[in-house]
């Protein structure tokens, strides 16, 4: 039994996860457990805990996933502030006509919060509640109405920026350095969260271009299943359709455009969005829209003109021009920061401020939590032998790199059934992944084959989240079979989406090598 100590310390996380305890406690108190049977049987030693200090230490400081709860608070505050209304009801207008007109709305408004909030429960929610009868009441068939809503709200994970890539960027160049440490390289190269962000951005797209040729061919075939709707409304003119989609994109661009571009790290880029999403909350709940408009458009010229025209007003050698600018410069920022405080004061009267702050806390809480037990989980596990077990059974395995990635592939397929991108991403990758690197795997690309796997996680039956979200915010005559039945079609499609970045690696590989 002893030998086998480590199988069983994983199984009984699954048997602890499945019962329904909270999963970091879950996670914590098998490692406990083990520890204690591992040393009363004299097959581990304790003293290898010690360093479960350095890991906590480690995970609070690290500057990588400092951004976990900026970016959520920016979700969160446009989550709160009703932006998806807005979005929904101007793309259903400018596509509800067509067959799956209001499928494709759904799917593009999904990309455009997924790549400004990075949400996939209150993505999902939120077109539940405003979406999801709109479209049956235009005849949609509900599994595939469904099927739509659930799939928009999950490209929030792979489309940056998103907790998942944030994670799994830190897992990956954790793993990438133990690979190289491995094969004697001791100048040891890292992996950024930009290099991911940037990686997944093809793959997101291209899964989002699936999903609508799927509506419109489903929609071609089969046309009772998504006939186009009578929404009483015209189409919207295009002041409006700016309106709705100019803030977002702009919100998009300057985050990642930050953050691809070099100028700043995923840490300071989430703080403008979130500046951004509060400025974009007190345009729509403030009585003073002009002046917020202002102040936005202050802080974009302040942002063009220092990045252009950089001063340094301690400097002794600075002439009447310098002085002129940092006036200017100090004009502009001062209406910035009023308009701030204007979106502020709008949000805290609105009550957005603190749901917002709620739901961060509450988010960042979960992910914090069970990461660092994740830690403790797996220090127990190499001390029983666990990391020696899977690094034989990874090794021994038939087809080479390729045959071992592919049981990588199902395996982390089929622990989406059951856990949650979190637990895989900080308790099972870490212990596959730097073997998969030393068999000569490129880290970036197989980062984003798995970060599409995971995605599938929120998809798939009895447990995957978007399903339950869903399930919360769907009208009654909804079956839950129905919800279950619609993803089907789109778990293919994520499976298609795996096989063209497994077969054309520079989908992933060339945008992350042309800016990083």
């Amino acid at each position: 039994m002893t030998e086998y100590l480590d199988l069983i310390m994983f199984a009984a996380l699954m048997v602890a996860i499945l019962s329904g305890f909270p999963v970091s406690f879950s996670i914590a108190g098998v490692a406990v457990v083990f520890a204690y049977l591992g040393w009363m049987m004299g097959i581990m030693n304790v003293s290898l805990l010690g360093a479960l200090g350095q890991r906590a230490f480690g995970l609070i400081s690290n500057q990588v996933l400092i951004a976990i709860p900026v970016f959520v608070f920016m979700g969160a505050v446009l989550e709160k502030s009703k932006i998806a209304e807005e979005l929904l009801d101007t793309m259903a207008r400018c596509f509800g006509q067509l067959r799956g007109g209001l499928g494709i709305s759904v799917v593009l408004v999904g990309a455009l919060l997924a790549a400004s909030t990075g949400i996939v429960g209150a993505t999902v929610i939120a077109m539940g509640l405003i979406a999801l009868p709109t479209m049956l009441r235009a005849g949609y068939n509900p599994a595939v109405a469904s099927g739509i809503v659930c799939t928009a709200g999950t490209l929030g994970q792979i489309i940056p920026p998103s907790t998942l890539l944030i994670i799994l960027a830190d897992v990956m160049s954790n793993a990438f350095q133990q690979a190289q440490y491995e094969q004697g390289k001791f100048s040891v190269e890292a992996l950024s969260v930009g290099q991911f962000f940037a990686a997944a951005l093809i793959p997101g797209l291209l899964l989002v271009t699936l999903y609508l040729l799927y509506i419109l061919i489903r929609g071609a075939l089969r046309p009772a299943d998504m006939p186009p709707a009578e929404l009483g409304l015209g189409r919207p003119d295009s002041r409006e359709v700016l309106a709705a989609i100019l803030p977002p994109v702009l919100l998009i661009f300057a985050v990642l455009g930050a953050i691809l571009g070099g100028i700043a790290t995923p840490t300071e880029a989430a703080s403008v969005g979130a500046i951004g999403a509060l400025l974009m909350a007190g345009r729509r709940t403030s009585s003073h829209t002009r002046l917020i408009l202002l102040g936005v458009g202050a802080l974009i010229a302040l942002a063009i003109l220092a990045g252009s025209f950089p001063i340094r007003l301690q400097r002794n050698d600075n002439g009447m021009l310098e002085w002129v600018a940092g006036a200017v410069y100090a004009l502009l920022a001062l209406t910035g920061l009023g308009a701030v405080g204007l979106a502020l004061r709008a949000a805290f009267r609105k009550r957005i401020i603190h749901d917002a702050l709620n739901s961060t806390l509450t988010m960042t809480a979960m992910i914090f939590a069970t990461i660092l037990a994740a830690g403790f989980f797996s220090l127990v596990f190499i001390g029983l032998g666990g990391e020696e077990r899977v690094e034989h059974i990874l090794g021994s395995l038939p087809g080479g790199p390729s045959g071992t990635l592919l049981f990588v592939m199902l395996f982390v397929f089929v622990l989406g059934f059951f856990l949650d991108f979190v637990e895989i991403s900080v308790i099972v990758l870490p212990l596959v992944v730097p073997s998969l690197i030393v068999m000569g795997h490129d880290p970036i690309w197989l980062g984003i084959l798995l970060a599409i796997n995971l995605q599938t996680s929120f998809l798939t039956p009895p447990f995957g989240f978007s399903l339950f979200y869903l399930r919360a915010a769907a009208p009654d005559e909804i079956a839950t079979s129905q919800i279950y039945r619609g993803v089907v079609p789109f778990i293919g499609l994520q499976a298609v989406g795996i096989f063209l970045v497994w077969s054309m690696p520079s989908l992933a590989t060339w945008l992350p090598g042309a800016l990083f």
